[in-house]
Formats: C-alpha cells, sequence, structure tokens
C-alpha cells in the first residue's frame, strides 16, 4: 500500500468512471455484477489517466502489460485501503454522519457552520457507500482541516465497514426510523446497524452527539457505557431560521447547532451559517411557480420522513392558496413492513378529507386495496406515467402541494406541470 500512496501523492485524483475521466487521475477499474472497470483501463489511459489499478489482467485488453497500471488482489478493497492511509496521513477530525433520514441535510448544515471556523471537506452528493465514502476521504487535501463523512447503510455491518475506512472520531445520527427494513430485517435491525456508529466511537475513544430528547438515541448511548457523549436537545435550534421546509428540520438545525458549539463557533456565526444553506436537489425545497406553492421532497421517502413531511404540510397555513394537495409515491425497500407502513399514510391522509390526495405507486396500490371503504379524497396512479397524464388531463391549480416518494418513483417529473 505505501507505494500506491506515494503514486496517489504524486497523482491525487481518483476516476472510477471513463466517461468523467480527470487527467492526470488515478482510475480505479471497479467491478459489479454487471459492469468490469478492467475491461476499459485502456481507455481510462487514452483519455488521460496517469495510472490505473486492476484485479484482472485477462480483463486488460491493450492496457495488458502497460507500466502505467498497478495490479491488486482487488481494486474495491485497494481503494479503500488507500483512503484509510489517506485519513490516518492527514490527521484530522472526522465527524461521520447516518441515520434514517436527514442525513444530507444535517450534513449540509453542520459543514456549513464548521466551515466558520474549519477548512472543511465534506462528502458531495450522495457519494455515502462503500465506494462513495472512501472516494470523499480521497478527496481531501492537506488544506483540509476538519472532514464531514455521511454514511448511508441498508443492512447491518455497512456501517461497521465505513467506519473502519473513515475512522472518525466523532460521530452523529440524525434518527432511528423504520428506513430500508428489509436490508436490516425489522425495527430492531434498523437501531443495530445504525448503533454501528456508537460501537466504533465507543471502541476509539470517539465522541457522539445525541439529541437526549430522542428516546431511542438516548437510550442506544445509554446502552454503551465506553461511549463519550455530548448531549443536546431540539431546543437549542430556536431562534436559528433557515431556508428549510418543515419544522421537522429542526432537529437539523438543532445538530448544527450543538456540534458548532462543541467546536467553538460562536451564536452569530452558527446563525450565519444556517440561514446560508438554500435546499436543492428536492430536498424539503419550496418552489414558487405562477399557479402552484410547491415543497418538493422527493429525493427519498420513508415512513419516518413521510410522516414528518405529510403532518407539517396538513398544518401549514395556505397563504394565498385557497387548497392542499398532497402528491405520494411509494417507500421503496420496506418488506414485509411495507403494506402495514402504506396504510399507515393511508389512513392519515384519509383523516384530512378537504386535502386532496394523489398516492402512486403498486404498494400504495396494495395498501389501498386493503381497505373496505374508499376514502372519496384520494386518487390512486399505478405508475408515475399514470399520475403525469391525469395531471395533465386534470391541472393541479392554486394549491399548496407537497411532492414525496422514493427516488426510484421519480416523482421529480411531477414538478415540471406543477
Amino acid at each position: 500500500m505505501s507505494s500506491l500512496y506515494d503514486l496517489f501523492r504524486e497523482h491525487p485524483h481518483i476516476s472510477t468512471d471513463t466517461r468523467r475521466i480527470e487527467p492526470g487521475s488515478i482510475f480505479f477499474a471497479l467491478h459489479g455484477a454487471n459492469f468490469d472497470g478492467n475491461r476499459f483501463v485502456a481507455e481510462a489511459l487514452d483519455k488521460g489517466a496517469a495510472a490505473a489499478v486492476a484485479d484482472h489482467p485477462e480483463a486488460l485488453g491493450a492496457a495488458s502489460g502497460d507500466s502505467r497500471v498497478r495490479l491488486v488482489g482487488d481494486t474495491l478493497e485497494a481503494l479503500q485501503e488507500l483512503a484509510r492511509t489517506h485519513r490516518r496521513m492527514l490527521g484530522i477530525p472526522i465527524l461521520a454522519i447516518s441515520g434514517s433520514s436527514g442525513k444530507t441535510t444535517t450534513k449540509e448544515l453542520v459543514s456549513r457552520v464548521l466551515a466558520e471556523r474549519y477548512t472543511v471537506y465534506a462528502t458531495h452528493g450522495n457519494l455515502n457507500n462503500h465506494i462513495g465514502v472512501p472516494l470523499t476521504l480521497l478527496s481531501m487535501t492537506p488544506a483540509t482541516t476538519f472532514g464531514v463523512v455521511e454514511m448511508g447503510a441498508s443492512a447491518c455491518g455497512e456501517l461497521s465497514r465505513l467506519c473502519a475506512i473513515a475512522e472518525p472520531d466523532y460521530g452523529l445520527l440524525t434518527n432511528i426510523g423504520r428506513a430500508h427494513l428489509e436490508g436490516f430485517g425489522g425495527p430492531e435491525g434498523v437501531r443495530r446497524g445504525k448503533g454501528e456508529v456508537f460501537d466504533f466511537l465507543a471502541a476509539h475513544g470517539g465522541t457522539a452527539f445525541v439529541r437526549e430528547d430522542d428516546p431511542t438515541l438516548r437510550e442506544m448511548a445509554a446502552e454503551r457505557p465506553g461511549l463519550r457523549a455530548a448531549y443536546y436537545t431540539a431546543s437549542i435550534a430556536e431562534g436559528f431560521e433557515s431556508r428549510l421546509e418543515g419544522d421537522y428540520n429542526r432537529f437539523n438545525i438543532a445538530a448544527a447547532v450543538a456540534v458548532g458549539r462543541c467546536f467553538g463557533i460562536d451564536d452569530a456565526a452558527i446563525r450565519r451559517a444556517v440561514l446560508s444553506y438554500e435546499p436543492d436537489n428536492y430536498r424539503s425545497q419550496r418552489i414558487e411557480t405562477p399557479r402552484n406553492t410547491v415543497i418538493a421532497d422527493c429525493y427519498n421517502a420513508n415512513p419516518l420522513s413521510m410522516r414528518a413531511a405529510v403532518e407539517n404540510l396538513l398544518r401549514e397555513p395556505l397563504g394565498n392558496r385557497s387548497r392542499r394537495v398532497l402528491i405520494l409515491g411509494d417507500m421503496l425497500e420496506l418488506g414485509a413492513w411495507s403494506k402495514r407502513e402504506h396504510a399507515a399514510i393511508v389512513e392519515l391522509a384519509a383523516q384530512h378529507p378537504d386535502t386532496q390526495t394523489l398516492l402512486v405507486g403498486g404498494e400504495f396500490a396494495r395498501a389501498l386495496a386493503g381497505r373496505a371503504v374508499q376514502p372519496q379524497n384520494i386518487l390512486l396512479c399505478t405508475t408515475r406515467d399514470e399520475l403525469l397524464g391525469r395531471m395533465e388531463a386534470a391541472p393541479v391549480e392554486d394549491a399548496l402541494v407537497l411532492v414525496k416518494g422514493s427516488r426510484g418513483i421519480g416523482l421529480e417529473k411531477a414538478l415540471e406541470k406543477l
């Protein structure tokens, strides 16, 4: 690994996709069930990569025997080990952020707050998995003085693996909810899997930021006697204005305030940083159109975030609009718990007959089929295209609209018709 790290120090940029090769970078030939990056090593070198790391010499083709190719046992493991080596060489504090929902928003808020004092590098976009975390770490430079790493997981063991790569000094769990139930094997699996961040911190002398008024998080911290915990409550978010939609975002703001205060950033700077965050990419994003006021929160969804978003819209004043409309897509990866969780959202919508609800997807269809009486305010579209056709025939106008669903449903297309 020392020779590979020496190569990285000479060429400190990593590429994993020949469609976006950065000249002078090191190309890692990653592979999976349906692709093999080894087959594109020659192309990567032709496009300007300074070197390539490969693990299937028989697939190299024209690059076979090229001195710029480094052969390793497994390219993914080599990438992860390189990232861990780089993280250790940097020697900077790393904060890991995970949870069932709100990870990316919290990461954006926290990184802006810390940037008031530090040179921060934070996870870009949603690079939060076994490939994204190493790429995040390898994007940090000697000028970086604080790293904020978002970590996603859909099964037990994944966060343990990510922590072993990033070796965080600090950690923060936003919440524990019913997300990725299929992969985690149920609610208790989610609790156990997300708790792997606390496990790592407890074993390595790290500190966890724990929201004390969340019973689950408080109990999880108490279950690990060796864990150093910095407790805070959601109330510390009071007085901090933001551009985020939804009262539930006060939890994310509180986390940023807690981290900022821990690292000596005064409230005026925290307030400035929180207000500077402009939500985008369909996360708690308010969009004013000539016809409607739209809350676009359709980057992803699970039962916790779905209920919070729906309840928030039902409470929000109409302002200059005349009605409320919910456009809700399936919550994916819930496994055996899917019908029950979708039925709970249907029941919540049915309790508000003055609010029109458009449900999208097969999971909501199954939940509706289980009701003896179909709510008059709820319309079902089994596919996104059916929804778009309905909106074309009967446009939504003069409404306060929530658009919420899992990324796989693709409800961002509905925004074009609002």
